[in-house]
């Protein structure tokens, strides 16, 4: 058991390397290493501290990514690859339930 208070650990570099590092594949073993936890206890510190699996959160950070990208009139295909979505349909599935619309739904929405 720890003696350290969950407040007191900090996930600062683990949030920092996913938002650098979204667009790759990221493990929780790397996540929990950069936060000296194991990785079920960074998972929990994690849904604790952030409010999200580190998992959910990372696909959060991809499809806002992915916004910016498709505003700026890049294809779906690419967007998906390039914030780190297997495909298309990886893309839209995470998309739809983050933003309750699907990519092209919301290029709809933003354009009108």
């Amino acid at each position: 058991m720890s003696t350290v208070d969950d407040s007191s650990i900090t996930l600062r570099d683990a949030v920092a390397y996913i938002e650098a590092n979204f667009d790759k594949a990221v493990s929780l073993a790397q996540l929990a290493e950069l936060s000296a936890l194991s990785v079920s206890r960074f998972a929990t510190v994690f849904r604790q501290q952030v409010g999200l699996s580190p998992y959910k959160y990372l696909c959060g950070v991809r499809v806002r990514r992915a916004q910016t990208l498709l505003l700026a009139g890049v294809p779906g295909a690419v967007v998906a690859t390039e914030v780190g979505f297997f495909d298309q349909s990886h893309l839209a599935r995470h998309f739809k339930r983050f933003c309750g619309m699907t990519p092209s739904g919301f290029l709809e929405k933003a354009r009108g």
